[in-house]
């Protein structure tokens, strides 16, 4: 007989864990660029939807089947076999409830490689997560007869089976993939690329925060009973408690390291809380659980910069959040685990136990993604090219960028239109401008440049070398003879007329002109429509408000 108590509960913390999509889904979009918006919704969806087939075909038997030796279920496809799975009750409620946990491991992985990432590569790596390598660890830690449940290694919800995973995961994708465009710049130190939309990302955090107790709660597979309902009420507050004292934590640590309190690192802190309470939410005291918590905000911080100095790229903190603060919580429950933890019994044993598990399930998961990317890099590519990355994946992996309207604010447009079909002065790429052949004429100049975002960098480092460093910088949009682009939105034509461009403003006086020309157009041009144009204006006068200074010693 099953009660009905139960199974109900269960399922409704299988309704909050599949809602935790949603928050995957807002942090990661918040945390990134506009342009990507679209396709990481689109990877979080097939997160799931590849995640619910896959498993249910091959995973869940691997996972929950007949052990063979300790390391992976006798195959049977569609659930059919018989399955050591936990909990008084029916097959599909389990079923179900195993799934979105699968579904979550996978969409760890998504953030960090954000922005850069070949759709149809990531939808591979995305079945073979789901079918296979969360499977085998999982059994590992959770199937009765798996090797490391045989020793005694304790994860009650998944730090190590789902996080740890998920964040090894995330780390040898951004490693492989390599980081985005401008992350790094030429002496290798990180640049910040911040997120579009701060409320979306905060949103998605307490989404999070609300489904956790789905992921924690709904892991006791009961409801029913006194000994339940007290157990329940621990493994809320101890969730709740590390996630607040996490973010906390977090606050402070920024605080003190640069000067304010930082909005992102603290968000990122309550979602590291409550991936740290995982492991032994069911086990430890409040107090453990509020140690743990404050604990993994410095493992958090300090794991953010350590990843960026690896040269690994990982736009919402993932591989620290997930993989780092995971494994830290699993380690600290064999501390802190009420009679046989450290702290309690004076044995070691729980958290050398802990320790070999996060380090076997790592090294495990580590290896077999390593042949995973490394496959589908050298067959079908893992990475976008430059063109689609600087444009954005929606625009060019799924046809969005008409979702955001004509007047895109961050995107980036190629054009990719017929050759001019005039051309006054010729361009020689190969050949090297000289100085001395230009002189200048004693008056000052504005020149306006319109271009595309994709070749500021090129054009900024040969200004530089003119010692030309005052600029002004606007993105715009407009048309010209391209007349917009044509697109498809839910199978129905769409025009945008505008498109988006940069706009840069400099004044010169002493530089000539015709050298400033010259280098604008041999670093700009391409041959086709859309290369840009370049304006120039006579200039009065010149007043630096500061001073008073006029003419040329006000562009000093």
């Amino acid at each position: 007989m099953y009660s009905s108590l139960d199974t109900v509960w269960v399922l409704l913390c299988t309704a909050l864990i599949f809602f935790m999509q949603a928050g995957f889904a807002m942090l990661e979009t918040g945390f990134t660029r506009e342009k990507n918006a679209g396709n990481i919704i689109m990877k979080n969806l097939m997160d799931y939807c590849i995640g619910s087939v896959l498993f249910w075909v091959i995973g869940f038997s691997f996972l929950y089947g007949d052990s063979i030796v300790g390391f992976i279920g006798t195959p049977s496809l569609f659930a059919a076999g018989k399955f050591a799975a936990a909990g008084d009750l029916p097959k599909r409620v389990f079923l179900m409830f195993a799934t979105v946990f699968c579904s979550t491991a996978t969409t760890i992985v998504s953030g960090a490689m954000a922005g850069r990432t070949k759709f149809k590569a990531y939808l591979t790596y995305s079945a073979v997560m789901s079918g296979i390598v969360y499977p085998i660890t999982g059994h590992w830690i959770w199937n009765s007869a798996g090797w490391l449940k045989s020793i005694g290694f304790h994860d009650f919800a998944g730090g190590t089976a789902v996080h740890v995973v998920g964040g090894t995961t995330a780390l040898i994708g951004a490693l492989l993939v390599g980081a985005r465009i401008g992350k790094f710049d030429k002496n290798g130190k990180a640049r910040a690329i911040p997120g579009h939309n701060l409320t979306i990302g905060a949103l998605g955090i307490f989404i999070l925060w609300i489904g956790w107790f789905g992921f924690n709660g709904g892991s006791l597979l009961a409801a029913q009973g006194d000994n339940a309902a007290a157990k329940l009420g621990d493994i809320f507050f101890n969730t709740n408690i590390s996630a607040a004292a996490c973010a906390i934590a977090a606050m402070f640590i920024t605080w003190v390291r640069y000067g304010k309190p930082d909005v992102t690192m603290t968000l990122n802190g309550a979602l590291a809380g409550l991936v740290a309470s995982t492991a032994g939410c069911d086990t430890v005291s409040a107090g453990g659980a509020f140690f743990i918590g404050i604990t993994a905000g410095f493992v958090m911080v300090f794991g953010v910069e350590l990843i960026t100095k690896l040269k690994a790229d990982d736009p919402v903190g993932a591989v620290s959040v997930h993989g780092l603060c995971g494994a830290w919580g699993t380690l600290m429950t064999g501390v802190f685990a009420k009679k046989s933890g450290l702290i309690y019994s004076g044995s070691p044993k729980d958290l050398l136990i802990q320790l070999a598990g996060v380090l076997s399930v790592a090294a495990w998961t580590a290896l077999i993604m390593v042949i995973v990317f490394t496959v589908i890099k050298k067959t079908m590519g893992l990475r976008v090219s430059e063109n689609t990355e600087i444009v954005g994946l929606d625009k060019c992996e799924h046809g969005l960028s008409s979702s955001y309207a004509d007047l895109l604010n961050t995107a980036q447009f190629i054009t990719a239109a017929a050759d001019e079909p005039s051309k006054v002065r010729a361009i020689d790429e190969a050949s090297e401008l000289n100085a001395s052949d230009y002189k200048a004429d004693g008056k000052m100049h504005k020149v306006v440049v319109l271009m595309n975002v994709a070749k500021f960098e090129m054009l900024k480092n040969a200004l530089d070398k003119l010692d030309i460093t005052g600029m002004t910088v606007t993105q715009v949009s407009g048309c010209g003879i391209q007349k917009g682009s044509t697109e498809l939105y839910r199978g129905s034509e769409l025009e945008s007329r505008l498109l988006p461009k940069i706009k840069v403003e400099i004044v010169i006086s002493t530089v000539p002109l015709g050298l400033l020309i010259d280098t604008i157009r041999k670093v700009l041009y391409t041959g086709k429509i859309g290369d840009g144009k370049i304006f120039v204006y006579d200039v009065a006068n010149v007043v630096k408000i500061r001073k008073g200074a006029e003419d040329e010693q006000a562009l000093e």
